[in-house]
């Protein structure tokens, strides 16, 4: 029969090859769109009263962690630990298509977000981060008089 040209994991390695190159050159994708399954993912909602992300990041540690807000840029960043073996260990890696290092998203916050009431809690691995609208962007109603 015929014999291939080509090894039985080319297409791994094209993809492992692509990670690589973008992590070498930090052309981790953006809310924006940038590239497709950026880390962590992210869900991004509104009501008249606040401003919802959720970065779904598992296995991530809490201490490393990091959201800043600054000049209306949300920063979310951190690092997940690698689970495999290293290097000088009697183990093989067959697959790995888990997202390991350091991480960074950054999104820009409409002007009626207050950067004074922003609150984040993780829990199972979700970072819920609440951004409150600025009062005086609150839906009111006006009494006739």
């Amino acid at each position: 029969m015929y014999r291939s040209l080509f090894p039985r994991d080319m297409f791994a390695e094209i993809y492992r090859l692509q990670r690589d190159m973008q992590q070498a050159f930090d052309l981790s994708p953006s809310i924006r769109g940038f590239a497709a399954n950026g880390f962590p993912a992210l869900n991004v909602g509104s009501t008249s009263q606040a401003l919802e992300i959720y970065a779904f990041a598992p296995g991530v540690d809490p201490a490393t962690l990091e959201v800043h807000l600054e000049r209306g840029l949300l920063t979310i960043s951190g690092e997940r630990q690698s689970a495999l073996p290293k290097e000088g260990e009697k183990a093989a890696v067959h697959i790995n298509e888990r997202f390991d290092g350091k991480f960074r998203r950054v999104m820009t916050l409409p002007e009626d977000a207050d950067p004074e009431a922003v609150e984040a809690r993780l829990r199972d691995g979700v970072l819920r981060i609440t951004v409150q609208r600025r009062a005086s962007a609150q839906p009111r109603r006006i009494a006739i008089q």
